[in-house]
């Protein structure tokens, strides 16, 4: 377990390095491919050893090699904030869902790895987008429903489990509506990126089980409103401010997805509702 969380922890700090141009370009409509990476102040193109994650930056003493202008610390902070991700989504995958019983659970598994190692991905980069801009965009979100959509679907199909096929759908179809219901009725404190957003984590979060539904999407109101309360009484934000909800929404998933069978079974037998 431990070799392939480090290998796919190495992995994603080289998808890290990618994501910081994600999240600079995506929001300014600039292309992710062209033209190649260069110092903001001077334009001299990035040369490929000093964009090696996290050892460049260190090397480079945060400086650009060329103008001397300084490199923010978040660029590596993404890198390694990658990278722990990717490896702790392999070691939560190990221990919780990895099934290689035969050639089909093998396959199913790896496919439904690579979904979760995506939506890590997609999680980091929609999070710092919503702080920075207040926006979900439509050219990570959108696409997110069918890449997510057919690793997941042709992992059920695989294994011949339609329920978690059909599940799967409503779940994600079930959280979009109840987003849209709560931004036609609050437009101001819920926005239509948010609303499209909710179903792609709808999709990942159901075909997980019912429970790891419900206990993301309350954990994302939960998270969001104590951030929202946090604000209000450090006088950071008034009645009526709008706060990126994303981060929240995104936060709430993941904890859903790790704990929320054991949180679901713990609320249930609170209430003597467990054998």
């Amino acid at each position: 377990m431990l070799m392939p969380a480090l290998a796919l922890g190495i992995f994603g700090s080289l998808i890290g390095s990618f994501l910081n141009v994600v999240v600079y370009r995506v929001p300014a409509g600039l292309s992710i491919v062209s033209p190649p990476s260069a110092c903001p102040r001077c334009g001299e193109p990035i040369k490929g050893y000093d964009n090696i994650p996290l050892l460049s930056w260190l090397m480079l003493r945060a400086k650009c090699r060329h103008c001397g202008e300084p490199i923010s610390a978040r660029y590596p902070l993404v890198e390694l904030g990658t990278g722990v991700a990717f490896a702790a989504v392999a070691v939560w995958f190990a221990l919780a869902r990895w099934h290689a019983a035969d050639a089909a659970q093998l396959t199913a598994s790896i496919l439904e790895l690579v979904a979760f190692l995506y939506l890590a991905a997609i999680s980091i980069a929609l999070a710092l987008i919503d702080l920075d801009t207040n926006r979900l965009p439509n050219a990570i979100v959108l696409p997110s429903y069918l890449i997510g959509g057919v690793l997941l679907g042709a992992a059920s199909v695989i294994t011949r489990d339609w329920s978690q096929l059909v599940i799967m759908l409503i779940g994600g179809a079930a959280l979009f509506a109840l987003y849209f219901v709560v931004a036609l009725i609050s437009p101001r404190g819920m926005g239509f990126g948010d609303v499209k957003l909710a179903g792609v984590l709808g999709l990942f979060l159901a075909h997980l089980g019912i429970a790891q539904l419900m206990v993301g999407a309350f954990a994302a109101f939960l998270l969001g409103g104590l951030f929202a309360v946090v604000l209000l009484i450090t006088g950071r934000a008034r009645r009526g401010s709008g706060i990126p909800f994303g981060p929240w929404m995104l936060a709430g998933a993941w904890f859903g997805a790790v704990a929320g069978a054991p949180a679901a079974a713990l609320y249930l037998s609170l209430f003597g509702l467990t054998a």
